[in-house]
């Protein structure tokens, strides 16, 4: 099998100076949400709010006020990740709710959900559980009693022509993301040093596998599966390639691979550096599986139905027909294996979309 790895973009490949931490949209979703609702409240919005993060973390955040006391505007700060929504004016504004729920409206530059796969209702905000989650329990910190809030964005239309929401069916804007609250910058030639260096760690310690995860969540899901001391659990975000490289370069004998369906899909196809701006879900490779797996022709057809990995998981799931999935880390495995030249025993084990679970795997 031929492997590759599209190389970063020039933004990408410039920028050198360091792992500087930013916000996520999920984060100042939040913040202009605790403040929007102070505002309503009050009758006075807040300068300056603070609010949780999902690690329990407290930060603070600037305010500026848009024409009225309930409607408040976050300026997101990416840190070091060349991200799309960098200076992004999230806005929030708040109103008493008519119903007997806080409700959360997608308003212009937030985008809708057109397509299933993406763990949304058909129809429903581009807001991610955990980041609904934060903006809840910031609102909750200053009233019981339900609002609605409705979230926009200035030019977010044009921000998310940049990124791959049109082909994952999400609509009219931007998307509010994030698990940790924390944007760490994935994408930047300085996390890919970082990654080089904590497989250099290890092995330095006399390590011989090396096991890899893309974020936080199949990270802690390796800590539970793999019986490895904690410098060998690396977080490569989408820089596999790079991390197997070096770690047969090391002298290491053994690498485990933990994620979800799409970073394993696009392993699967020989694609070693997985950000979405650079490479895509190959879904006839999924197709391809099903047949050979004799799957039902639900599964086959979800293969190609949307851009996701996630629909042909989650159908593969429903139907309790898991043989593909096997079969596409068998194929994430080989191209892993073929990486590095035969260098490397490597084990692939897919887990679920909250890590909690794994669903299957090949070694």
């Amino acid at each position: 099998m031929t492997t590759h790895e599209p190389p970063l973009s020039p933004d990408v490949a410039r920028r050198n100076r360091g792992l500087r931490t930013g916000w996520t949209t999920g984060t100042c979703a939040a913040a202009a949400a605790k403040a929007a609702v102070t505002g309503l409240v009050a009758g006075v919005a807040p300068r300056q709010v603070d609010i949780a993060l999902p690690g329990g973390r407290r930060v603070g955040f600037g305010v500026e006020v848009d024409g009225e006391a309930a409607r408040c505007v976050v300026v997101k700060d990416a840190g070091d990740d060349p991200d799309c929504t960098d200076g992004a004016r999230m806005t929030a504004q708040a109103s008493w709710a008519a119903t007997g729920a806080t409700e959360l409206l997608a308003g212009p530059g937030v985008g809708t959900i057109t397509k299933p796969g993406l763990g949304l209702d058909v129809g429903a905000p581009a807001i991610n559980p955990v980041p609904r989650t934060m903006i809840l329990a910031a609102v909750a910190e200053v009233t019981d009693r339900p609002v609605s809030l409705t979230f926009s964005v200035p030019g977010g239309e044009e921000m998310a022509a940049r990124t791959s929401n049109a082909r994952l069916g999400i609509l009219g804007g931007i998307s509010i993301l994030g698990t940790t609250g924390i944007v760490r910058p994935f994408s930047t030639a300085a996390y890919r040093a970082s990654v080089v260096q904590q497989v250099d760690v290890a092995a330095a310690q006399g390590e011989r596998t090396i096991v890899m995860a893309t974020g936080s969540r199949s990270e802690q899901a390796a800590m539970r599966i793999c019986d490895v001391p904690e410098v060998c659990i690396v977080e490569v975000g989408d820089f596999t390639g790079i991390a197997l490289r070096r770690a047969a370069a090391a002298g290491m004998r053994g690498g485990v691979f933990v994620g979800m369906a799409g970073k394993i899909t696009k392993l699967a196809a020989g694609v070693m550096m997985t950000h979405f701006h650079r490479s895509k879900v190959d879904g006839e490779l999924l197709a391809e599986a099903a047949r050979a797996a004799g799957a039902p022709a639900a599964v086959v057809e979800a293969a190609t139905a949307t851009a996701t990995a996630r629909h042909f998981f989650e159908v593969c799931v429903h139907e309790g027909c898991i043989e593909p999935l096997r079969l596409v880390c068998e194929q994430a495995r080989a191209a892993c294996v073929a990486h590095v030249g035969g260098a490397l025993d490597i084990e692939v084990v897919m887990v679920d979309f909250d890590g909690r679970e794994v669903v299957a795997r090949a070694a």
